[in-house]
């Protein structure tokens, strides 16, 4: 183990990439996918086979913690990582997409945003110095400044405006992380700047003056479909630092993840293996099924038969079918686990051939097995 925070790359194929990100918990190899455990929970699943799937880190939401059980109490039971027996890295975010998109009344100004919390209309305050104070308060490794997320689309110039204000509060976050973290945590910095590219470089521009060891991309997955989200990497990824890790916050499907790591991107999250699960999707390595349809419920075969996870490998189709329609809790357990294991399947395959320098080979055979275009 180390104290310092470090990205070692070690092999591209194109423009993708792969390497190891160094923390005192323990090193997250990229591309990586984190499980979203918004409220200290990797929804349905145990710790133990959140890991076991390989997954390296977690996420946590600053928005959804701070609010409830509170971040002070969380300090005080030892910290997020013993609060919820995950002793590996964790990504907290910094609470303003959220603020944006659930709470109940808000006004967003120089300072910050206040806003009615979502589930008791208290009154609260979100600025760069708060959000940086919660983040290490829970004692995650990998916290994100605070920034503005703007829907698309967006004329020009409120879309400068917006990423001007995220940038001047990249410096703000800065100066409260120097302050108030501990050696090995990290603060990324996030792109901002809707889908212009001028505003893009410039936004990426003004955060490595400031001088993050992570950068994130933001402001994508909100709805202008995959052909633009991956435009906007393609005028972006390549003017970011060779040596320091890129994340593409909230992403993705996975064709989009795949599109997105063949334009150099390092790591991702997002609710869909889990919340697809939830609601009876399963992803195959032929796409996503609906095992709530009636055609599997008398399908004696498993969802992966050739599969180390017991989720994805021990269970009928017709029997996760019956559990779904029977309301039983199993069902979704199952199938969340069955997805996060085909997520980690999925990075552990794209770096074993960005190792091996077939990348290209990765995308076509992804391609034709699932009818995706990503490319």
């Amino acid at each position: 183990m180390t104290d310092a925070f470090f990205f070692e790359l070690q092999a591209r194929d194109a423009e993708a990439r792969t390497g190891v990100i160094k923390t005192p918990k323990g090193g997250i190899r990229t591309p990586a996918f984190m499980p979203v455990g918004t409220a200290g929970t990797v929804k349905a699943m145990l710790p133990d086979h959140v890991r076991a799937t390989g997954a390296d880190i977690v996420l946590g939401n600053t928005y959804h913690l701070m609010l409830r059980p509170t971040a002070e109490r969380v300090a005080a039971l030892g910290g997020l990582h013993k609060f919820m027996n995950w002793p590996r890295p964790i990504l907290t975010d910094s609470g303003g997409f959220q603020v944006m998109s659930l709470s109940k009344l808000r006004k967003l100004t120089e300072e910050g945003v206040s806003f009615q919390s979502h589930i008791d209309g208290s009154s609260h305050m979100l600025t760069p110095e708060r959000s940086i104070e919660i983040q290490c308060l829970l004692g995650s490794d990998i916290q994100m400044q605070l920034d503005e997320c703007p829907a698309m689309p967006i004329a020009h110039g409120d879309a400068r405006q917006s990423m001007e204000l995220s940038a001047r509060w990249a410096a703000r976050s800065k100066a409260a992380f120097v302050e108030k973290s501990k050696p090995g945590q990290a603060l990324f910095g996030i792109v901002q700047g809707a889908n212009y590219e001028d505003l893009r470089r410039e936004s990426l521009d003004r955060l490595m003056e400031i001088d993050f060891p992570g950068y994130s991309v933001g402001g994508l997955a909100v709805g202008e479909g995959r052909e633009e989200m991956f435009r906007v990497l393609e005028f972006t990824t390549p003017h970011m630092t060779l040596e320091k890790p890129r994340y593409l916050m909230g992403v993705g499907k996975p064709a989009d993840i795949v599109g997105a790591v063949a334009r150099g991107i390092d790591m991702f999250d997002c609710v869909a293996p889990t919340r697809s699960g939830r609601h009876g999707q399963a992803w195959t390595k032929a796409g996503p099924i609906n095992i709530k349809n009636a055609r599997y419920a008398d399908d004696p075969e498993p969802l992966d038969a050739q599969s180390d996870c017991p989720a994805s490998r021990d269970y009928s189709k017709a029997y996760l079918n019956h559990l779904f329609r029977a309301g039983e809790y199993l069902g979704p357990m199952l199938l969340t686990w069955h997805n996060l294991q085909y997520y980690q399947d999925l990075m552990a395959a794209m770096r074993d051939a960005i190792s091996a320098g077939r990348f290209g080979q990765f995308i076509a055979d992804f391609k034709a097995a699932t009818g995706e275009e990503i490319v």
